[in-house]
């Protein structure tokens, strides 16, 4: 098992020197630097606690993707997540909050980091939202398969199976979800920004999904290759969109246990490279196939995720609830499927 995830702890290792030089160079501080390496683990054990069902989530994706373009998931997709997610993303939501240009944001981060991240937490709305309903459709989207026919709740399961026969259904649950969530707001703007940053990741969900799709199938293209090169393109998309989503209540989280930028880039990284490593482990050792109903329990945390995602837009939920909700529901379908084969 240690084989999958030696590339984890060499860039565990290379991330706690950076650190140490970074701050020392800095401060010339032992304590400094002792401080900033505790704060650089404890987040990299935070974006592992929140993301772990990621990592099940991602390997049942990634059951239909060729080997080349798995590699190209977790070589590409990793810098995406590292400094796409990690860098990019709280500079282009402070520069666009702020009215500054990305360039004033980065040199905000150094200089006035209470500043920046005061920017970057006043974003928790929108990123909720969005990241909450886009993970939402995600969710009903796998269990309103009316093709579905394994089971883990079947008082819960076999009805919205049958209700995936309706077309749109799951749209108009998703709309009447967010329209039930908007209206506990009391400020009229905050109900419109909720609403809009909504409906934007149901936008992006349709687009990405039905990009995927469309890719997926064979009659739009003209050869073998083609087709699978595409549908790998599809799926690599729908992997980096539903990874994103996973990432922002982590990045937003951060700023709780520090304002620095480069600590949380290279802390939420260095959980990002073990989530990656989990991903592997689970797909090469058919983990999903092994127990029958971890998907579905990574597709109830998903669900659960995105429902704290939701709640968190206008009330405060600690991280430890959202890692420990899905850890537990994880655990409960792995021992659920144990018992499942012992009876078969």
């Amino acid at each position: 098992m240690l084989k999958y995830f030696k590339s984890s702890i060499w860039i565990t290792l290379a991330g706690l020197l950076l650190v140490s030089g970074m701050v020392w160079f800095q401060t010339q501080s032992m304590t400094h630097v002792m401080q900033a390496l505790l704060t650089t683990v404890l987040l990299s054990i935070l974006e592992i606690s929140l993301s772990f069902d990621n990592a099940v989530v991602n390997a049942t994706v990634m059951k239909s993707m060729s080997e080349i373009w798995k590699k190209r998931f977790l070589t590409w997709g990793m810098l995406i997540a590292v400094f796409g997610m990690r860098l990019l993303f709280p500079l282009g939501i402070v520069s666009v909050l702020g009215k500054i240009g990305p360039i004033e944001a980065l040199i905000l981060s150094i200089y006035e980091p209470t500043k920046y991240a005061a920017i970057m937490t006043s974003s928790h709305l929108y990123v909720a939202s969005f990241g909450g309903i886009f993970l939402f459709m995600v969710f009903i989207h796998f269990f309103f398969d009316e093709d579905k026919d394994v089971h883990w709740i079947p008082l819960l399961e076999k009805p919205m199976s049958k209700t995936g026969q309706f077309q749109g259904a799951e749209l108009v649950i998703t709309l009447v979800v967010l329209i039930l969530f908007a209206r506990m707001f009391t400020d009229v703007k905050d109900q419109h920004d909720f609403i809009l940053s909504g409906i934007s990741g149901i936008i992006t969900f349709l687009l990405v999904h039905g990009l995927s799709s469309f890719l997926e199938d064979k009659e739009v293209v003209s050869d073998a290759k083609t087709v699978v090169a595409s549908a790998g393109l599809g799926t690599f998309l729908y992997l980096e969109v539903l990874d994103a989503s996973f990432s922002f209540d982590g990045v937003v989280g951060a700023f709780a246990l520090t304002n620095s930028l480069f600590l949380i880039m290279i802390g939420l990284g260095i959980g990002a490279f073990f989530v990656r490593s989990l991903t592997i482990y689970f797909v090469e050792k058919n983990t999903v196939e092994n127990f029958k109903y971890l998907e579905h329990g990574a597709f109830y945390a998903l669900g659960a995720l995105a429902l704290i995602m939701l709640f968190g837009a206008f009330v405060h939920i600690p991280e430890w609830v959202t890692g420990l909700s899905g850890l537990v529901i994880l655990s409960l379908s792995v021992l659920h499927s144990m018992k499942a084969d012992k009876k078969v």
